[in-house]
């Protein structure tokens, strides 16, 4: 099956609350970010519970459509690094707002195309909505970590460049 390239995907690690103690009284987080068959990760914060990366990794957005999967570890530097627990992001929101975006033409200003709801098929602890600035579709979201008794991570999440509107057939008008 061939992968359809969608566009750039831009994951800001905005900062982590609350993360669990992994070493006597504290732990050395770093996150690792799957996409597909493509990973990334955050430099390690030494000595913190509330670490605030503000490190942007960058991701290829291909069709069909993959979920975010995080994960947050505890670097040790004599046995394997601890898990400090885990969460996912479903893209399929962020792709439908940048496809709305298309269709109305937005690219001045700021505009909400759609927010997403905490239920018990995400990890969000908050409503998340989903922006149009200036023509790049923006998702701020909190993300609760699983596995664990505590954690929250922040990312900003941007679609960098333009999804264009599926084609339509010839005959009917339908989407192909």
């Amino acid at each position: 099956m061939m992968s359809e390239q969608l566009g750039l995907l831009k994951v800001i690690v905005v900062q982590g609350k609350r993360l669990v103690i992994r070493d006597f009284k504290t732990s050395d987080p770093y996150v690792v970010l799957k996409l597909g068959n493509q990973t990334a990760k955050t430099k390690v914060i030494n000595s913190c519970l509330n670490p605030v990366w503000n490190e942007e990794l960058n991701f290829t957005l291909t069709e069909p459509l993959g979920v975010l999967n995080l994960e947050v570890f505890d670097k040790d530097l004599l046995k394997a690094d601890d898990k400090m627990g885990n969460a996912f992001l479903n893209l399929q929101p962020l792709v439908s707002a940048a496809r709305l975006r298309d269709i109305l033409r937005v690219s001045s200003g700021e505009t909400t195309l759609r927010k997403v709801i905490p239920d018990t098929e995400n990890c969000l602890v908050r409503e998340s909505s989903i922006n149009c600035v200036n023509g790049e579709v923006v998702q701020n979201v909190w993300l609760r970590l699983r596995g664990v008794e505590s954690g929250e991570l922040e990312l900003i999440i941007k679609l960098a460049t333009p999804i264009t509107p599926k084609t339509e057939c010839r005959i009917c008008n339908c989407p192909k």
